[in-house]
């Protein structure tokens, strides 16, 4: 003779309730899993069976099964954790944020973990853990800045609405440059990787001078078309242009989107752009310069 079952009987009531939480979204797992288990046994399933059923141990359906037998709806939520009870209050917990955002502390830029401790009355850690829940970083800065031209919406627009929306038979490039690139070589050969030893190679290098890569990045598929020139002016940048202009089909239009930068300018660039009026080319400067178009 085994253990005798716990015969669980439902309401139409709490049956409904159970299957909204099985069926719920939002409804922890755990809970789900409990409903189901007494949706089981009010059926006549036996602990095996519904353990079985469901992938579980009869053990536990044992324990479900007694737990709603006992307390109903509420003997599925999860008892309380052992350990000693809250100390610090919301109450508290919002003072420190209010002072962390709104405050500053004496002789200082921002708030501390140990100053905000002293000042609160709180331990260090449980600074650092209200500060981690809300996501409060007061040693981090970040920086930004304003634009005084008076058409900057429109030139964002402009500008984001090519990357976002690009137009039918054409091509977005975002055209860009790095100067000042050194050209650095070691003075002894690289020692290769061996198994159980890294690559190795010598702390000291030789300087071979500097370089300057210009580039073009398609926004739609990623590909990248570079050059490189040991000078950084107009005619470099000229002699970049033409190479896009070979290496882009004849039949798409170009979309530029450059920097406000002054070689970009220059008279011998306009010019350029005068001159390979055949594909129409969308010519625009984000940050302060004016957008403008040649086509």
């Amino acid at each position: 003779m085994g253990r005798p079952t716990v015969e669980v009987v439902l309401t139409d009531e709490e049956r409904e309730t159970l299957l909204r939480w099985s069926r719920r979204a939002t409804s922890a797992q755990a809970l789900a899993l409990r409903c189901r288990i007494v949706l089981a046994c009010a059926d006549g399933g036996s602990n095996t069976a519904v353990g079985t059923e469901l992938g579980v141990h009869p053990v536990t359906v044992a324990k479900w099964r007694k737990r709603f037998a006992a307390d109903g709806l509420q003997g599925l939520s999860d008892e309380p954790r052992p350990g000693p009870p809250r100390t610090v209050s919301d109450e508290k917990v919002e003072e420190v944020v209010v002072r962390t955002l709104e405050t500053t502390p004496k002789n200082a830029t921002h708030w501390s973990t140990r100053e905000m401790a002293a000042a609160s009355g709180l331990s260090q850690s449980t600074v650092s853990r209200i500060w981690r829940t809300f996501g409060l970083k007061p040693h981090l800065v970040d920086t930004f800045k304003l634009s005084k031209d008076p058409q900057f919406i429109d030139k964002v627009r402009d500008v984001v609405g090519l990357y976002l929306d690009p137009p039918e038979r054409a091509i977005v490039l975002c055209v860009d440059e790095k100067s000042q690139i050194q050209a650095l070589d070691r003075s002894a050969p690289v020692l290769p990787m061996m198994p159980g030893m890294p690559e190795r190679r010598t702390h000291d290098y030789l300087r071979g001078g500097v370089t300057t890569l210009f580039a073009a990045l398609n926004a739609a598929t990623g590909e990248v078309i570079g050059s490189l020139h040991r000078r950084h002016r107009a005619v470099e940048f000229k002699k970049f242009l033409a190479k896009l202009d070979k290496e882009v089909p004849d039949h798409l239009d170009v979309h530029l989107i450059c920097d406000n930068y002054a070689t970009h300018k220059t008279p011998a660039i306009q010019k350029w752009l005068l001159a390979h009026r055949s594909r129409p080319v969308a010519w625009c400067n984000d940050g302060h310069a004016v957008i403008h178009c040649e086509s």
